[in-house]
């Protein structure tokens, strides 16, 4: 065996090992791309069902007044009668939801707490008992809920454009 023989094998070993690290670099990478828009995903599910489950109770306790008081494109205050007493005035009765730069927000009235980070868009849009949109918080029967998100570990445009947009119709239950 000469030193040339000896040169070229570990040539050979070289290129393989390289083409090997970059195979297992993008299937890494492809992974957390992935694990991210799942995370992602769940988040906004997780999000979507907590706020129409409580747009399904807005108004509950009181037929006499308004299940919302706002409806804006990227906000939305409702009411819900927690005691029973016939008044939305108690801690956690008026709820507002809205999107605050990135990040989905929920005030119960301690502030308003993050509920997921990434959101790319939010938009609500209201529709009175005849199907028509609507902007008068009393006439707001069905509430149309868009929402995208994006991985929170997003690093390029690429990802960034991974993640999910769901859409939910609810249909206020108390009006």
């Amino acid at each position: 065996m000469t030193l040339a023989d000896i040169l070229v094998s570990l040539a050979v070993v070289g290129l393989v090992v390289g083409a090997m690290l970059v195979t297992l670099e993008q299937g890494h990478q492809a992974w957390s791309v992935g694990a991210a828009r799942v995370e992602a995903q769940q988040s906004a599910r997780a999000a979507l069902a907590w706020l129409t489950a409580e747009l399904r109770g807005a108004g509950h306790g009181s037929t006499a007044q308004p299940a919302l008081s706002v409806v804006e494109p990227t906000r939305l205050v409702l009411h819900i009668d927690r005691n029973h007493d016939g008044v939305f005035a108690g801690a956690g009765e008026i709820v507002t939801w809205k999107l605050d730069h990135d990040i989905l927000r929920r005030d119960a009235g301690a502030g308003a707490q993050p509920v997921i980070n990434g959101v790319r868009a939010l938009a609500f849009r209201y529709f009175d008992g005849h199907g028509q949109e609507t902007a008068d918080p009393g006439a707001v029967r069905r509430v149309r809920i868009v929402l995208t998100t994006r991985a929170d570990h997003a690093r390029s445009l690429a990802t960034d454009l991974l993640g999910p947009t769901l859409t939910t119709e609810v249909r206020l239950r108390n009006r």
